[in-house]
Formats: C-alpha cells, structure tokens, sequence
C-alpha cells in the first residue's frame, strides 16, 4: 500500500503543509501517527483522495464544512444517490451565488464605464473657467 508525507502531498498539489495540517485539524484527514508521541504523519491513499476532493470542492467554492459531508459521504458508497442529490443542491447553490455576483460586477463595470466616458468628455473640453467642475 502505497504512503505518503505531508511533505510529498504538499509537493504534489502544490500547497503547504501548514495547509495540510489545517485540513487535518478541521477533520477532513486522519494520517496515521508514527514515532516517539505521534510527531510522523503518514498518509495513505484514502487521505490523498480526501485531499484531492477537498481541493476540488475549495474550487469550486465550497466551505469545508460541505467539502467535510461530501468526502464522508463518499466513503460510505451504500447510497450515492444521496451523495450526488446532496452535491447537486450544493451546485445549485453556489450557481445561484454566482450568477448574482457576475449579475452585479457586470452592473458595477457597466457604472464605471459611465464614469470613465464622462471623465474623458470633460477632459477633452477645452478648459475655461466655467468647465472646473469635476467629472465625479
């Protein structure tokens, strides 16, 4: 059975092990202890696949609270129905959050678009004393 150090999975997906250990202390992975009071962590396959599926719901924007059901559900494969009903409504969800984030940056850009162009206006006039007025 193939292991792992903390160092070789931060290596491998490109994170710390401070990272690690965080996710370990949030109850996403449980390494195997080693040595004099438990100092050498070593992980095993389950524990890569745990932190390769947290990393994957951190993408896509999940909290680790959700990441943390998802990955136990997945261990238990008696009913992936209820995993992938679950992970649906997640989707769903952030979709949702994410469409009115793009919803209001797009308004926020479409403002400063407004503001710009009337700033250029009032700088391309020609400058007296009754065109001071600042384009704000």
């Amino acid at each position: 059975m193939a292991t792992f150090t903390i160092t070789e999975l931060a290596r491998e997906f490109d994170i710390t092990p401070r990272a690690i250990r965080f996710y370990e202390d949030r109850g996403l992975l449980s390494p195997q202890r080693l040595g004099a009071g438990g100092r050498i962590r070593v992980y095993a396959a389950r524990e890569r696949t745990r932190l390769k599926l947290t990393l994957r719901g951190k993408r896509l924007g999940l909290t680790l609270s959700e990441i943390k059901d998802l990955v136990d559900m997945y261990e238990s494969p008696k009913d992936t129905a209820a995993q992938l009903a679950y992970f649906l409504e997640l989707l769903a969800a952030h979709r949702e959050t994410l469409e009115q984030q793009r919803a209001d940056i797009e308004e926020t850009l479409g403002e400063i678009a407004l503001h710009e162009k009337e700033c250029r206006r009032t700088l391309a006039k020609p400058v007296t004393k009754k065109s001071t007025k600042a384009c704000a």
